[in-house]
């Protein structure tokens, strides 16, 4: 029996493809979104899944992948906004402008473009979920990560937002803020420099992905009336987003 229909972006690596494993063995349908078109047509075979080709940062592409999406797939229940990256890892007044504006397209304006593509339906039938992938980084600046800390802050501000517009629905809105995770996520921000993204994760025991798909199912599968607004999710020697025990 099916749960209904999760549209995951950003699921062809680490945190998307973790929901994407996790809401398929739940019994959903997945429309799977990314660049990758490769890892795009394994996830079709292996998931059943409709997938579309696009980058978030591209509004146009972004519109017309989603308006193609047929009739059968268009009652999405679950939106996961997964897609999103980090860039660079420098004080801010040496920072890389095209690494600003790759994130700062990708992680907020990205979300938007899919945001008001999607949730207007979920409106009309006055059902659904939008869960948004933050981070801890959102919470407060670390050093040389102020851009990338600001686009989750504003993550943090579009989901309450939207919370607020959508109360008098039955729409609800959950924000996840995932801590340590180990995926390709380091070795994005230090683009392609594996020695120093694998060092991210020495001493300590990170999050995985499938610990954040965790986190989105039980807030997706939570009584009709009870709305999950806010999950922080650290490593156990992780305190915040710049105090980490290692060992």
């Amino acid at each position: 029996m099916k749960n209904g229909i999760a549209l995951i972006t950003g699921a062809t690596s680490g945190i998307g493809e973790a929901c994407a494993d996790k809401f398929f063995n739940a019994g959903y349908s997945l429309i799977l979104t990314g660049r990758n078109q490769k890892r795009l047509d394994e996830l079709k075979e292996k998931y059943n899944a409709l997938t579309l080709c696009f980058d978030v940062r591209d509004r146009e592409a972004t519109q017309k992948a989603l308006a193609s999406i047929p009739a059968e797939m268009s009652a999405i229940d679950v939106l996961i906004n997964n897609a999103g990256l980090a860039l660079g890892l420098e004080p801010e007044f040496e920072g890389d402008y095209e690494d600003w504006d790759t994130m700062l397209d990708t992680n907020i304006k990205g979300l938007l473009t899919v945001t008001r593509t999607i949730v207007p339906g979920m409106i009309s039938r006055n059902h659904g979920h939008i869960i948004n992938i933050g981070s801890v980084a959102g919470d407060a600046a670390y050093a040389n990560g102020a851009v990338y800390c600001a686009s989750k802050a504003a993550v943090k501000t579009l989901t309450d937002g939207l919370r607020i517009d959508v109360a008098a629905s039955e729409v609800r809105v959950t924000l996840l803020k995932p801590g340590l995770v180990e995926t390709n996520f380091s070795r994005v921000r230090f683009h392609g420099d594996n020695e120093r993204a694998d060092n991210v994760y020495k001493g300590i025991t990170p999050l995985t992905g499938a610990d954040i798909a965790d986190a989105a199912l039980y807030a997706a599968q939570a009584p009709a009336h009870v709305q999950i607004a806010e999950m922080l999710i650290l490593a156990t020697h992780q305190a915040n987003g710049s105090t980490i025990v290692r060992k």
